[in-house]
């Protein structure tokens, strides 16, 4: 392989970088460093790019790290910006979309859930909200997880008595539901409470989400006191109840800090090369939950860096609130606090709180963070002993990193699915768990052969579209599949016709009596084998098959249960929700409006003579 332009070996290391520096311009932007297959190494981004550039071009000065990416570097990318900010915010969007191998890479970009008090309606409904702010109504968060949202939700009924039913389910009630008899609801939808008092539930319930919990258990104390001296009894046992699930909310709160009403507390450990960040949401007063994040290091960065690549990506589809109290400075605190400020559209203050309470609340997250990495360092060797053992028991050249899973579901043939699951050194990566809904019309049913064709083919052929060279790690070292010798040499033929030779496969078989611990495992070319009862790779291996088995099993469950729910008007063309609901108010079901006449369907309200036409067509053609 020679340079294009010299004919000589090409450049690599500072030769490579050196030669960029003499058309580089001392102006803010973001450079990007490729290795020899043009694939990108590390995104930075600059206030002068030549000087940055000037750096990488010294022969001594650098980290392990830094050094080991520059002998790797083969070609360089430039992009100027007029600001450093802009090139802040640039960097972060081509780190969050090439995820190169030597930048900080925040891993887990799931959202959180916030609690809606949804106002479109005179009784407002409160539930449960993820994703963007659209709605009408009043949001309350972020939560840490679906969980932390759901125990606040169900205290929320208990205390103030708030519907969480839908605006459909509430026009079409005649009777209160379930909740309203093991008072959780107030029965608005049934008129056993007035738009008037209600709405005072619901400003309560909003006080409470904003901290002021105290003065609201003060107030149904002196309305409890004034209820019994009436001698309305039921109104005040009703009061002590509420007072008392208050009192219960309190109780479980974990942390309920008095000087910092709304913050986040972000807490940095790193050791042996890897990283914990704990995430704790503080607002109105209370903990809100807490989340630990495990990015992925590039080599040998300092807690600065991470911790500045950690803020810019956490915040990068959230608002960030107006405080965030850290255990580490960033980097660059002024410009990471100004872009996160740009986001929000409103001041936003980073601190590292040396004294009082805020100091106590970032302690505490970080030793929550130091507990958490050593839980996973244990994990997480006790996960490469397992892999190392696959390894040793069925011969491959290195203990896999990545190891694909397959099975398949379906009850007679049909809403067939096939599942795959992924495992790693890190256990199970539920992230990249994908189903497969089998389209295949020329399959039999019941035919798992045919299943596991279509599967396969449809998962490689797509790898080698988007990654022929294999650059990624998308590409599995080891394939399970669930079968004995006829599955594996079939999944071994299937995998040839595309090219694709050298992954081992393993076929997990039943064995003698079907019984677990028993099982044979088959590989190409190979005597069936077994491993012995009480080996550590064999819980390991029917660990793995088990929850392909779950994963398939849920799937084909969740498929059949939507077709159930399935209407036949659904497919029909230029039938809507109205022509539907119309349809169906006429004819009573859609059986009756797949046999109606053309002339009967065009008695119907809103159906045309031409849409008469389509809809009768559509049901006859079918047959």
């Amino acid at each position: 392989m020679t340079d294009a332009q010299t004919g000589k070996p090409p450049r690599t290391g500072q030769a490579a970088i050196q030669r960029y520096l003499r058309n580089l311009e001392s102006s803010p932007g973001v450079y990007r460093m490729l290795d020899a297959q043009g694939a990108v190494l590390y995104v930075g981004k600059a206030r002068d790019l030549k000087a940055r550039v000037s750096n990488y071009a010294r022969v001594s000065g650098h980290s392990a790290r830094i050094t080991r990416m520059i002998r790797e570097t083969h070609s360089m990318m430039f992009l100027t910006t007029r600001t450093e900010t802009e090139a802040l915010l640039l960097e972060q969007n081509l780190i969050k979309q090439l995820k190169p191998r030597y930048n900080v890479l925040l891993r887990d970009d799931k959202s959180f859930p916030n609690i809606l008090v949804a106002k479109s309606h005179a009784f407002p409904q409160i539930k449960k909200h993820r994703g963007a702010k659209s709605e009408k109504g009043d949001y309350y968060g972020p939560f840490a997880s679906a969980g932390a949202v759901n125990r606040t939700l169900t205290q929320l009924q208990r205390v103030f008595l708030l519907r969480n039913c839908s605006d459909s389910t509430f026009e079409t009630r005649t009777r209160p539901c379930l909740l309203f008899q093991i008072k959780r609801c107030s029965a608005p939808c049934v008129g056993r409470i007035s738009a008037e008092d209600y709405g005072a539930l619901v400003g309560d319930a909003e006080r409470f989400l904003q901290g002021k919990s105290t003065a609201i258990q003060a107030q149904l104390g002196r309305d409890m006191a004034e209820a019994a001296q009436s001698m309305e009894y039921e109104r005040a046992a009703a009061l002590r109840d509420r007072i008392r699930a208050l009192t219960a909310v309190q109780s479980v709160q974990a942390i309920n800090p008095k000087g910092v009403a709304e913050a986040d507390i972000v807490a940095l450990h790193m050791e042996n090369g890897q990283a914990c960040v704990q995430v704790f949401f503080i607002r109105g007063n209370q903990s809100w939950g807490n989340r630990d994040f495990y990015p992925r290091l590039g080599g040998a960065e300092s807690a600065d860096e991470v911790m500045q690549a950690f803020l810019l990506q956490f915040y990068d589809d959230k608002p960030p609130p107006r405080l965030i109290l850290l255990s580490h400075g960033a980097e660059d605190p002024e410009l990471t606090a100004e872009v996160l400020a740009e986001r929000a559209g409103r001041k936003v203050e980073l601190a590292v709180p040396q004294r009082g309470e805020k100091q106590e609340l970032v302690n505490n997250a970080l030793r929550n963070a130091a507990e958490s990495l050593a839980r996973r360092m244990s994990e997480s060797a006790a996960q490469a002993r397992l892999l190392e053992g696959v390894a040793e028991a069925f011969e491959l050249p290195a203990a896999p990193r990545r190891i694909e899973i397959y099975d398949n579901s379906h009850i007679q043939g049909a809403a067939a699915v096939g599942g795959m699951i992924v495992a790693g050194p890190e256990g199970f990566i539920k992230s990249q768990y994908r189903k497969f809904n089998i389209k295949g019309t020329e399959i039999t049913p019941g035919d798992d052969f045919g299943m596991m064709r279509e599967v396969l083919t449809r998962r490689f052929q797509r790898l080698l579209k988007e990654d022929p060279d294999r650059q990624t790690e998308a590409w599995p070292d080891l394939l399970l599949i669930d079968g004995g010798a006829g599955q594996v040499s079939a999944v071994e033929g299937i995998l040839g016709d595309l090219g694709v030779e050298d992954i081992p496969i393993i076929g997990v078989a039943k064995g003698i009596d079907r019984d677990q611990g028993k099982e044979e495992f088959h590989r190409p070319g190979a005597r069936p084998m077994a491993l012995r009862m009480n080996d550590p790779v064999l819980y390991f291996i029917q660990r793995l098959r088990d929850e392909a088995h779950r994963w398939a099993i849920g799937t084909h469950r969740a498929r059949r249960a939507k077709q159930a729910l399935a209407n036949p008007l659904d497919d029909v063309p230029g039938v809507g929700a109205a022509r539907k609901r119309a349809l169906l108010a006429h004819f009573g079901s859609a059986k009756a409006v797949r046999g109606a006449a053309m002339a009967d369907l065009q008695a119907v309200d809103g159906i045309s003579a031409a849409m008469a036409k389509t809809i009768y067509d559509h049901f006859h053609a079918q047959g």
